[in-house]
């Protein structure tokens, strides 16, 4: 039997690939098993098992799997339902540089342990384009990877924030610049010579990674964007809240309050919203949920928490998983579309995506319903049903490309992509 990809070799991994199999018997039974090791050597695994159609041939994109990992037509269902080896570990990237090597076999039959290796194919799945730089950057303070697209430029910018897991993540904001934008990945804790903890935030160190954005030449003025999760999220709201030269703000599942630590900016200082520790939950499989943890940032005694958007001078977009577990993300946005339209703004966009947790992170990547958490080190519920985590994770990817095209680049319409 011979695999078929489509792009063959490799491609980006936000990128679908077709993925078929060819010189089968007629209805032979077969199954796809797909693995991969992290950079630390985790094995993740996915499988499958299909029948070959009449001609001996089985493409994914038309034959709905029979079982498995997951069952029906899911043509990159053998990406998104990877499972670790060993429960609770996620699944990313560390290095960008680097692809994540994809081992793909065929099996003769439905037992995927049993089977006799039938035919077998390695797929590189980069996460960054042809063509996108990469350039450290520690000027003064700031502590960040900056990624140019290909070309002269100069390109709309993006400031990348992810959340209270620290140090520096840089494959969303790899992936991003093969798209058209410049995107620096900011760390802003647990790296290098920054804090080692979520204690004292200063909104300066912020607001000089925005000045050196728009000083670069390869960025294009007079303002640029920013992407946040988690904390992440309700810093890019204090950030568009506070600070000049910012247009666009896309959040993903973040809270309207400070959270975890308490902020300052010059003289001013937002306290972090307060918490019950004794509503910290438990399922049934022993994982935390911090779902009710959060006080209300509504109530009187939190109000000095809650985050002025309606200051921020640029339009927002929450992407909200309605099964998110860590914070009340819906809640959060709605909170946020109220305040802006008491103050005379326009309302934000609000896309809420069903069955899915706290991660709508990257195409592709398995949602991971639970996984240790770095700050306390405990097993932490995330939520979301795999299946459609994978199609929010998709649409997510789209609509963030959409908005900040829309919002920093004047593009009115937007060319989709293959997904």
């Amino acid at each position: 039997a011979t695999l078929v990809l489509e792009p063959a070799g490799r491609c980006c991994w936000d990128e679908p690939v077709r993925i078929a199999v060819r010189g089968l018997a007629p209805e032979q039974p077969v199954t796809l098993r797909a693995s991969l090791r992290d950079e630390k050597g985790a094995l993740f695994q996915a499988h499958a098992r299909y029948r070959a159609d009449a001609g001996g041939e089985l493409d994914l994109a038309r034959a709905p799997a029979l079982g498995g990992s997951f069952a029906g037509l899911e043509p990159m269902g053998l990406l998104w339902a990877l499972e670790p080896e060993k429960p609770l570990m996620r699944l990313v990237k560390r290095d960008v540089q680097t692809p994540f090597a994809v081992e793909l076999e065929v099996l003769d039959g439905n037992r995927p342990e049993a089977g006799r290796l039938l035919g077998r194919a390695v797929h590189e799945r980069d996460f960054m384009a042809p063509g996108v730089r990469r350039e450290p950057v520690r000027a003064g303070r700031v502590r960040a990877t900056l990624f140019l697209p290909p070309g002269e430029g100069p390109s709309p910018g993006i400031i990348d924030l992810f959340g209270s897991g620290g140090g520096l993540c840089e494959y969303r904001a790899s992936l991003l610049a093969g798209h058209g934008f410049a995107v620096l990945a900011l760390a802003y804790f647990r790296f290098e010579d920054l804090p080692e903890y979520l204690n004292d935030m200063h909104l300066e160190y912020f607001e000089e990674a925005v000045d050196f954005m728009l000083q670069h030449p390869k960025v294009k003025g007079p303002s640029v964007g920013l992407l946040g999760f988690s904390k992440g999220g309700d810093l890019c709201l204090s950030m568009a809240s506070f600070l000049k030269g910012i247009t666009a703000t896309v959040l993903i599942n973040a809270c309207v309050a400070n959270t975890v630590a308490p902020l300052h900016y010059k003289d001013m200082i937002i306290p972090n919203l307060g918490n019950d520790p004794g509503k910290l939950k438990i399922t049934e499989s022993g994982h935390f949920t911090f779902l009710d943890v959060w006080n209300n940032p509504l109530e009187e005694p939190n109000h000095l928490s809650l985050i002025p958007l309606e200051k921020a001078q640029g339009p927002f977009l929450f992407i909200v998983g309605m099964d998110d577990h860590n914070w009340k993300s819906e809640f959060y946005a709605h909170i946020a579309s109220e305040r802006l339209q008491a103050h005379g703004k326009d309302r934000p966009q609000i896309i809420c995506y069903p069955e899915t947790g706290h991660c709508i992170d990257t195409p592709y990547f398995p949602p991971s319903r639970a996984s240790v958490h770095t700050v306390i080190n405990k097993a932490v519920f995330y939520g979301g049903e795999p299946r459609a985590h994978s199609r929010a994770q998709v649409d997510a990817w789209q609509q963030i490309q959409i908005f900040f095209h829309k919002h920093l680049n004047g593009k009115k319409s937007f060319k989709h992509s293959k997904i």
